[in-house]
């Protein structure tokens, strides 16, 4: 009969005038509630209430209105607790109002879902956001919902998407040791050391423009990372650590840099052991942006095609390949670049073309040595 509650030892069953079944139970909290849909029949609905009544007993039963919260309103509060450095909140807080917001923000924690989620990364992708951005925030989503899990606000994470959280990046270019000391020849000569060490200390423009006379030791030749130097969007500059721990570091400098690091001491280095090892003509902090014109005309200068696309980044990647190069071990080199994971490390491990080349002449030998025996 429409309308009869079915009773059984956990919750309830009843027949709908539409012909489909609802069930009914009372959760840990003592509010009784219905399921959150109607079932076709009074089996599927029998099978809910089960699985509903197992996931009490395993003290896995999420109430299910505590997702019931505005996603806007829930990354508000995530981004209010969570401990980041200034640069890195800043990045986050953009990410999320430019790619997530506008289009997840008025869904109910609860309302989101695998599907939307993958609608909302593949709408960002056909809007033209380039894959390192979406992948960026897809992994910022990630963490968002994870920490609701984790609140208990819902079962599962919804960002299910195999690879999402990755794009792969083209390859950069590798400079030559030639082209390395034209740049250095051709930039500003207070900037000449900052090139070198970009490439020979494998260093970050934020720690390079964060070092301090006392962060070189000129008689033993090492140099310490302590902090880094970012530019917020309101144009200040901070001091903040690195990235990471691993990036609190000591790199031994190749003795060939003496005199170089000698001489911007002498002549372009604040005074005093806080003094900054890098200040513009007029004693400002360089900015990555005016930079940039700074490395473009010594690119220029250097007679490197703009089509190589060099960066001063590459700089590292080129200096961080040297080293994998000269034998140094997948953690020699995190020691070396400041990173705690492996993945970064192990991108310098790459054979170069040249290599390759040098391994298929020595297999040439094998062969015609092998030829030499068979006709011998």
């Amino acid at each position: 009969m429409a309308g009869k509650d079915q009773r059984r030892r956990f919750g309830s069953v009843r027949a709908l005038p539409s012909g489909r079944f609802q069930a009914r139970y009372t959760g840990p909290d003592g509010i009784k509630r219905p399921a959150p849909h109607s079932f076709a029949t009074e089996r599927e609905a029998e099978r809910w209430l089960v699985k509903t009544e197992a996931d009490m007993l395993r003290g896995d039963w999420i109430d299910p209105d505590a997702g019931n919260i505005q996603l806007r309103q829930y990354v508000a509060d995530w981004m209010r607790d969570r401990d980041l450095k200034a640069r890195t909140r800043e990045e986050y807080e953009r990410h999320l109002r430019l790619h997530v917001l506008p289009f997840l923000g008025d869904a109910m924690l609860s309302q989101i879902g695998p599907p939307k989620v993958r609608a909302w990364r593949t709408g960002r992708l056909d809007a033209g956001i380039g894959k390192p951005t979406v992948a960026k925030t897809y992994r910022i989503l990630h963490a968002v919902f994870a920490t609701a899990v984790d609140d208990d606000l819902i079962r599962r994470n919804p960002c299910r998407i195999k690879g999402a959280a990755t794009a792969k990046v083209e390859e950069r270019p590798i400079a030559t040791l030639d082209q390395v000391f034209a740049i250095a020849a051709a930039i500003q000569p207070r900037y000449r050391l900052l090139v070198l060490l970009a490439t020979f200390a494998q260093m970050r423009f934020g720690e390079l423009v964060a070092l301090r006379r006392r962060s070189i030791d000129l008689d033993a030749m090492v140099a310490w990372v302590r902090k880094s130097t970012a530019e917020m969007e309101d144009g200040t500059q901070v001091d903040d650590d690195p990235k990471s721990e691993a990036g609190k570091r000591s790199i031994s400098l190749p003795h060939g840099l003496q005199p170089d690091i000698a001489h911007h001491l002498k002549e372009y280095a604040q005074p005093g052991p806080h003094g900054r090892l890098f200040v513009g003509p007029l004693g400002g902090i360089p900015r990555r942006r005016n930079f940039n014109r700074i490395w473009r005309n010594a690119l220029k200068g250097a007679g490197i095609s703009p089509d190589l696309d060099l960066h001063l980044h590459d700089l590292r990647h080129t200096g961080s390949t040297w080293s994998a190069q000269s034998g140094a071990t997948l953690k020699e080199l995190m020691a070396r670049i400041g990173h705690s994971s492996t993945r970064a490390a192990m991108i310098y491990q790459h054979a170069t073309s040249d290599r390759d080349h040098a391994i298929a002449k020595a297999l040439d030998a094998l062969i015609e040595e092998a030829g030499s025996k068979i006709n011998a």
